[in-house]
């Protein structure tokens, strides 16, 4: 079955370990923190046990729509970035969306770091597959918004 990819990215002022602590260790709730289309805000993180800080942990997304996903990192290269896998998703995007392979990158680019963000996303068939390009767009809006968020959130 075919996949969908989308990313984005953003220079911020911030030296990339710095970055990457308060990307993979910021709570959720704090970087998705506004609608945009389909897209919920996340109001909670629940079923985490122990700090969040090994390939294999998983937790629970609580979204703004009344709807859920499972959170579980796949891998962690510090400095750099992490990855993750989202599943078991209840909400707008279940009957198009499977499960998303997501990633965050930290990496040096002139004075600063390039925050990246990427999503691989998984679509359950044919209703899925249609809605890729349109929930794509949507996705944009809601990562440049969430990259704006993460920068605030580096600044001194």
């Amino acid at each position: 079955m075919s996949t969908h990819r989308v990313e984005a990215s953003r220079v911020v002022e911030a030296d990339p370990a710095r970055a990457f602590d308060v990307l993979f260790a910021a709570p959720r709730e704090s970087i998705f923190v506004r609608r945009f289309g389909a897209f919920p805000p996340v109001m909670e993180t629940k079923d985490q046990e122990g700090r969040w800080d090994s390939v294999g942990q998983s937790r629970t997304l609580v979204l703004g729509d009344g709807g859920s996903v499972r959170e579980t990192v796949t891998s962690i290269d510090r400095p750099h970035g992490f990855e993750y896998l989202l599943d078991d998703i209840h909400g707008k995007l279940r009957p198009f969306v499977t499960r998303v392979d997501g990633a965050w990158t930290a990496i040096a680019e002139d004075d600063g770091v390039r925050i990246g963000w990427a999503w691989t996303m998984h679509p359950t068939g044919p209703p899925g597959r249609l809605t890729m390009n349109v929930i794509g767009r949507m996705w944009q809006g809601y990562a440049d918004r969430a990259l704006r968020t993460v920068e605030d959130l580096l600044r001194p």
